[in-house]
């Protein structure tokens, strides 16, 4: 298989307040987690389509590297209970 980047789909930022009632930098949070193939040529980019379909133009790319955990699955422990199903059917687990 190809190179598989790690991309996240984030739900609508929420504005982050600091004491004293003012607003900083947007806050965002992880909603679901895709495995995208890399784009023709690169290997931390991913096309432009994760495995389930979902254009991956508004996702960011994760640290988490599967080829520098070949041991591990192909995402993040930490975000194990937001994987896309299908994407992870389509990669396959570990």
């Amino acid at each position: 298989m190809s190179k598989i980047v790690v991309v996240y789909e984030f739900d609508k930022p929420v504005t982050a307040h600091t004491p004293g009632g003012s607003s900083r930098a947007t806050e965002r949070h992880v909603l679901r987690v895709h495995a995208a193939p890399a784009a023709p040529g690169m290997t931390a980019v991913p096309g432009p389509r994760t495995f389930c379909g979902k254009d991956t133009f508004a996702m960011e790319s994760a640290s988490w590297k599967p080829s520098e955990h070949p041991t591990s699955s192909w995402f993040t422990p930490k975000h194990a209970s937001l994987v896309c199903p299908a994407c992870d059917d389509a990669v396959g687990s570990g």
